[in-house]
């Protein structure tokens, strides 16, 4: 066997390639150190450059026109997704290969929305794939019928009212996500409260106000042993038999509290035994399977609580939706990939113009926790600094993302996206139809007129910014505005500020999975190039790891204690000493 290949089972995955040994690297290098980026003598000269460089994919109008870049720069980039190989390894994940490599396994979270009844099955290391995930499906919106009906019932008897979904990372993230997107497709008299943090605030903020008798909670871990979820699981099962005993709605006796915990928690596990311990029927346990990884999950039974907030028929629309930007990704051209286009852009920008972060802004409220839920999906999969076969990196990888939704971030830190000294690429996201079409009846008798649809209002800004960042204001413009001349600098507005604009007709089931799927494949396209694991997540586990061995000193033993760092000891001590310990 050659020294390069790994062996995963029966199947091998070859070195990434290099990028910076690519000739469209050393292409794009000198082409970087050539270009003079100027949009406004761009726009001016080309005409047709808002429609050459707008691409559609599902529902999604995305327009990259003000981006740094000239067609030659995306042909050069083209250029360098062919030669790291990227269509190679897109066919390999679809196709089941063991791509995560440092844990041998595949990655098919997009099997989890292939059509029904796709020929050829996949099949996976002798798993008939479809059928699993068929089966899966049916099971988890059989469960949610069930409670959205009311044949669910508690203990004694009532319909449950709230679900309270216990996980944390990608079995929390992703379902909050879209439940906030969702909201106006959400059930009337049915809420989903979302439990991460192992803060004792969290889960006793979330239960405080809620009935023991109507709420359900469904603890979400895969292997049923993440210990902030598993605590928080102890911490509502004690909340709610506590409640249950003291309404008087059952005994105070073992049996009693069983059947209790049985009717009032449910589990997203494949740890059958470990949650029959619990005290949850392993029958009422929804399964997914090792080549879903935990960011990717939300379309698995991670999204049960999703599927009882909004319907199982919601639930499919948005693995549609998801679908759609998979096929396109699968099948679309290069040149005209969206999602292979924005990863190269993020390529662009972090390895040649030196850029560190991310905004992403989307203009839809109900996205408000969009930029969170991207932060594990692209800073958990491309913080990495090894390739998949154990070399160093021979690039930067990953960036920051952040950001906010709409003018609330306009009126916070848009200033330094415009004005400031560094470089941050912004994705614009909005939607033309609101999920609340209201209107401003009285005005303010100026700049909003009696009448305004108050989502255009809204949506000015939209357009507005991406302008204002790429053409920005001269200091001609700014004199020619009455402006004092010991002011002009302070008000000029540079531009050449890249942008990307996401513009869909609504914000349904299906355009949330489009804009999801989108951000995966992003994610991918960037990892592919630098050669890493996406899959992966190993960083996460040595802080764990450590505060299993560092509780014991928090709790006071002097043994553990005196085995710490210097810092460490000092911040436990003051800790003691704070807490009157």
């Amino acid at each position: 066997m050659a020294p390069w290949i790994t062996r995963l089972g029966p199947m091998t995955t070859p070195p990434p390639v290099d990028p910076t040994t690519t000739s469209a690297w050393a292409d794009l290098t000198t082409h970087h150190e050539s270009l003079d980026a100027d949009l406004r003598s761009w726009f001016a000269a080309d005409p047709a450059r808002a429609e050459r460089l707008t691409f559609e994919a599902g529902d999604l109008w995305v327009d990259l026109s003000k981006n740094l870049v000239t067609d030659e720069t995306l042909a050069l980039l083209v250029r360098l997704a062919q030669e790291v190989g990227l269509t190679d390894r897109t066919e390999a994940m679809f196709t089941g290969e063991h791509i995560n490599v440092t844990e041998d396994r595949a990655v098919l979270h997009t099997a989890l929305r292939r059509t029904p009844g796709t020929r050829p099955p996949l099949v996976v290391d002798g798993q008939q794939v479809d059928d699993d995930v068929a089966a899966e499906l049916d099971k988890l919106s059989a469960f949610a019928d069930q409670v959205r009906s009311g044949e669910w019932t508690g203990v004694s008897g009532k319909r449950v009212e709230t679900v309270v979904n216990i996980g944390i990372g990608g079995s929390d993230l992703g379902p909050v996500m879209i439940y906030e997107a969702l909201a106006p497709y959400r059930q009337a008299g049915l809420t989903v409260r979302f439990v991460s943090n192992i803060d004792p605030t969290d889960v006793a903020q979330k239960t405080a106000d809620l009935d023991p008798e109507t709420t359900l909670f469904i603890v979400a871990s895969k292997t049923f042993g993440t210990l902030e979820t598993l605590t928080n699981a102890r911490l509502a099962r004690a909340w709610l038999l506590d409640g249950l005993v003291a309404r008087g709605a059952i005994a105070d006796d073992d049996e009693a509290r069983r059947t209790a915990v049985g009717k009032h928690f449910v589990a997203v596990s494949t740890a059958l035994d470990k949650v029959a311990a619990f005290g949850i029927d392993p029958a009422n346990a929804f399964g997914f399977w090792d080549w879903v990884g935990g960011r990717y999950s939300v379309g698995s039974a991670i999204g049960t609580s999703l599927a009882i907030a909004v319907g199982p028929d919601r639930f499919r629309e948005l693995l549609d939706g998801f679908r759609i930007i998979d096929e396109h990704f699968r099948t679309a051209p290069l040149e005209r990939n969206v999602p292979t286009l924005m990863g190269l852009l993020n390529v662009w920008y972090v390895n040649f113009l030196g850029a560190a972060s991310h905004a992403v802004l989307p203009y839809a409220q109900q996205l408000h926790r969009f930029a969170a839920y991207l932060q594990q999906l692209t800073m958990e999969s491309n913080g990495k600094s090894v390739r998949w076969d154990g070399s160093p990196v021979t690039t930067a990888t990953g960036e920051v993302f952040w950001g906010e939704p709409g003018t609330n971030g306009q009126h916070a830190f848009y200033q330094l996206i415009h004005q400031g000294t560094q470089l941050i690429p912004a994705d614009f996201i909005a939607v033309a139809r609101p999920a609340y079409p209201l209107v401003d009846a009285e005005g303010d008798g100026g700049a909003v007129s009696a009448g305004a649809d108050v989502h255009e209002l809204f949506l000015a800004n939209f357009f507005a910014q991406t302008k204002a960042l790429a053409f920005g204001k001269t200091a001609d413009e700014v004199r020619a505005e009455g402006t004092p001349e010991h002011i002009v600098s302070a008000r000029v507005f540079p531009g050449n500020r890249p942008t990307t604009s996401i513009l869909a007709p609504a914000l349904t089931p299906s355009v949330v999975g489009q804009l999801v799927a989108l951000y995966e494949h992003i994610t991918f396209t960037q990892g592919i190039v630098w050669g890493i694991d996406s899959f992966d997540q190993w960083g996460v586990e040595l802080g764990k790891k450590l505060a299993l061995e560092i509780a014991p000193a928090v709790s006071g033993d002097e043994a553990a204690l005196a085995a710490q760092d210097p810092s460490t000891q000092s911040l436990l001590r003051r800790y003691r000493a704070l807490r009157g310990a």
